[in-house]
């Protein structure tokens, strides 16, 4: 079986990387010329009230140029590429090409018709023809390369998947974000009328309004690539980082963060009256926005990794248990910070009933996340000792680092107050916020320490586990049965699957089944497992030394 060509003699391999990256840098860069131009030219034809040339000579020359010089060349240059991409299809080139100009395009052309739409709906109608003629001319760039994405057989093999992942992470975070600001305002007009008689202005309605566009269309977009797209169904190791990055650590940092800042207000409106009402429901607002936002799809994403390979899964366990860990550590640490600070509070006149009950809404929030994510009662499994193994060392190497710093301050302060022979009192106000951090980080390092030791032992006395692999590396054909096989391998072993797809004519395999694939992979141990299947030898199972 041959993975790929040898070079002609006397010919470098060097050269065809370098004439593809020169001609998709051309490519993409003409595309751009061609679809700023067009945009201008557009603009100033729906803006009827206004002369085409006006006092803007140089905007309509600039139009113009990219438009009728740019726009051909980059015409021209696609219809020669286009012709010959049939061969170079599996080139990281070609992927990067219809990947980077797919994310510029839906990039902007979501972001000018959303933000033109969003403007017209809060009555700030200035501009809007320039808004629309860019999502427009970028509305047919991204369906034109939408058509190359998808093209049965000059559509790109590498990164195939790029365009999908960042389609519904684009759309989500849309998603998000105008939904948090759409309920912010909502909470913050029912905030505001029960503190204060009323206000008197721009309706806030108009701005919730306007939000709602944005949570609409970054809604739309995540279902047209996540649901109908199939990015659900993806078990590659790019929309698995996404997942676990975006829907559980991004998620879980807007809930734990809401939740948090929504009891320190409910703590303070029942113990702590030292400031004004407005100003104690000043955070009420968003801090609610952002818990019910969040909520929904930390736990919609932590459910989709459950379903996943067992190293997504307890990624996903692990991303939430450093979350909540860090807001429970800060917790204990102001807690610290105002327990000292009652001990000099009658000579310096602080009150520090604020800053006590916020370290008690952060220990009650992130407390209960860490003990539910961690389960430090419960006895892991092999499986999960070797894999939660860097997340102790990471937790640990942090922490250490924190209170290695902590305690360098800390001892500046303690020398210069020596040497500056300040008032008693005055020690525990300048060294109670370190302290406290010192404890909490301090704290943290050794548990982690302790729990890595015993993993280690553990690991020293338990039997290999006979179906460990590291890494497969799955060569099929060239057909989208490819897809399909990675997935299954990477749901049954739980490694990361690299797709090679074979040079040679040979025709696709029927799919197997998970059985056969599960029967095939039994009792298979190795760092790199090579999977060949089709050429009519059924499903090859090779470990590779080194």
């Amino acid at each position: 079986m041959s993975t790929g060509t040898r070079a002609a003699p006397g010919r470098s391999s060097a050269q065809p990387v370098l004439r593809r990256l020169i001609v998709f840098t051309l490519l993409f860069a003409l595309v751009l010329i061609g679809a700023g131009g067009l945009t201008g030219l557009l603009g100033r034809a729906l803006n009827a009230g206004d002369v085409l040339v006006a006092d803007d000579v140089t905007g309509l020359a600039r139009s113009l140029a990219f438009t009728l010089v740019g726009g051909p060349l980059a015409a021209l240059l696609w219809w020669a590429t286009w012709r010959r991409v049939e061969s170079e299809r599996s080139s990281t080139a070609w992927g990067l090409y219809v990947a980077g100009i797919y994310a510029v395009s839906l990039i902007t052309a979501a972001t000018a018709l959303l933000g033109t739409t969003a403007s017209l709906i809060g009555g700030d109608p200035e501009r809007w023809s320039s808004g629309l003629a860019r999502g427009l001319v970028w509305t047919g760039v991204l369906l034109w390369h939408h058509w190359m994405w998808r093209h049965r057989t000059r559509g790109p093999l590498a990164l195939r998947d790029l365009p999908r992942v960042g389609g519904y992470v684009f759309g989500l975070v849309l998603a998000v974000g105008g939904a948090y600001s759409a309920l912010a305002g909502l909470f913050g007009a029912a905030v505001e009328g029960s503190a204060s008689a009323g206000a008197i202005g721009v309706p806030w309605w108009r701005a919730s309004l306007s939000a709602l566009v944005w949570a609409a269309g970054g809604t739309g977009l995540w279902f047209a690539y996540w649901v109908r797209g199939g990015g659900r169904h993806l078990r590659t190791a790019l929309s698995n980082v996404a997942l676990v990055l975006l829907g559980v650590f991004g998620a879980g940092l807007l809930t734990l963060g809401g939740l948090g800042t929504v009891l320190f207000v409910l703590l303070r409106l029942a113990f702590d009256r030292t400031d004004p009402l407005p100003a104690l429901l000043d955070p009420l607002a968003p801090a609610l926005a952002a818990a019910g936002i969040g909520a929904p799809v930390w736990v919609y994403h932590l459910r989709a990794a459950a379903t996943r390979a067992e190293g997504t899964a307890l990624a996903g366990r692990l991303v939430t248990s450093g979350v909540s860990l860090a807001a429970a550590a800060a917790g204990v640490g102001v807690i610290v910070n105002a327990l000292l600070a009652s001990l000099a509070s009658p000579v310096v006149g602080a009150d520090p009933r604020t800053l006590l009950l916020g370290g008690i809404s952060s220990l009650a929030v992130g407390g209960p996340v860490w003990w539910s994510a961690w389960r430090p009662t419960a006895a892991p499994g092999t499986g999960e000792r070797s894999r939660r193994r860097v997340y102790l060392v990471a937790v640990f190497g942090i922490s250490a680092l924190v209170a290695l710093i902590t305690l360098l301050v800390l001892g500046y302060l303690i020398f210069e107050f020596l040497l500056a022979d300040v008032g008693g009192a005055a020690l525990i106000e300048r060294v109670r916020a370190p302290l406290g951090l010192l404890l909490a980080t301090g704290g943290t390092a050794a548990y982690h320490f302790s729990v890595w030791r015993q993993d280690r032992a553990a690991g020293g006395n338990a039997p290999a586990d006979r179906r460990a692999i590291g890494s497969v590396i799955l060569v099929a054909g060239a057909g989208a049965a490819a897809e399909p096989l990675a997935e299954l391998i990477g749901g049954i072993t739980g490694a990361g699957v690299t797709l090679w797809r074979r040079a040679d004519p040979a025709p696709d395999a029927a799919v197997p089944s998970a059985e056969d694939l599960a029967r095939a992979l039994d009792g298979v141990v190795g760092e790199r497992v090579l999977v060949i299947v089709g050429a009519g030898r059924g499903i090859q199972v090779i470990p590779l030394a080194g």
